[in-house]
């Protein structure tokens, strides 16, 4: 593994797809559970304040870049890092891993819409795939041990997860030592791989949100 980057007090594994993905595969044959992590701008905007859970972040296995904007605004100028991170590679070339040896998985999501998206995403584009189980999650209603149990009880190799910033990072950090699987890969908002309504608006407060994120990184730069 090459070198790690600071970002907003988050340490940041730079690495090429190929790399991180050789990594995954010793994790899918370990245990306990092994967390990735694809950091996105607006989560870490999100968790700016929050030094306890940024510490823990820094104690996943790997922390990956999901946004080339994170690169970008930590001076990565490595042409093939920044178009792999914008081409959301590693993300891809993981999915082909699940779906050619027939993993089961867990979908952690938000929303009952959600989910079914992703479930059709996955019968479409990657079939023989073990979607196990599918659970919504929001920060007013957890019900941890009820979903601990569900998940245990899959006997899952991978838990999927597409929740917003900090939520997600809340959740496995309270409940990695009773989790029973190989990996939990948390890919926030940004990362999932479907196509979403509102698309054009989505552009636009990510353009806002990398903006003000940009600025902050310059302004510590500084201190």
């Amino acid at each position: 593994m090459n070198s790690k980057i600071s970002v907003l007090d988050i340490d940041i594994d730079n690495c090429s797809a190929k790399e991180a993905m050789k990594k995954t595969m010793e994790y899918m044959g370990t245990e306990p559970v092994n967390i990735i992590e694809m950091a996105t701008v607006n989560g870490l905007m999100q968790m700016d304040s929050m030094q306890q859970l940024k510490e823990d972040i820094c104690g996943f296995d790997l922390v990956l870049a999901g946004d080339k904007t994170i690169l970008e605004a930590a001076d990565i100028t490595d042409h093939k890092y920044l178009k792999e991170t914008e081409g959301r590679v590693f993300l891809r070339m993981f999915m082909r891993y699940l779906h050619k040896n027939h993993k089961r998985i867990y979908l952690l999501v938000e929303s009952e819409a959600e989910g079914q998206e992703l479930y059709d995403y996955f019968q479409r584009y990657y079939y023989g795939l073990q979607v196990i189980g599918l659970a919504k999650v929001s920060a007013q209603n957890r019900a941890d041990d009820m979903l601990v149990n569900d998940i245990n009880g899959g006997e899952v190799d991978c838990i999927l997860s597409t929740l917003k910033s900090p939520l997600q990072e809340e959740f496995i950090v309270k409940n990695r030592s009773v989790l029973d699987a190989r990996l939990w890969l948390g890919l926030g908002k940004e990362n999932i791989p479907v196509g979403r309504p509102g698309l054009a608006q989505g552009r636009i407060a990510r353009f806002f949100v990398n903006r003000i994120f940009k600025k902050e990184m310059e302004k510590r730069k500084h201190i």
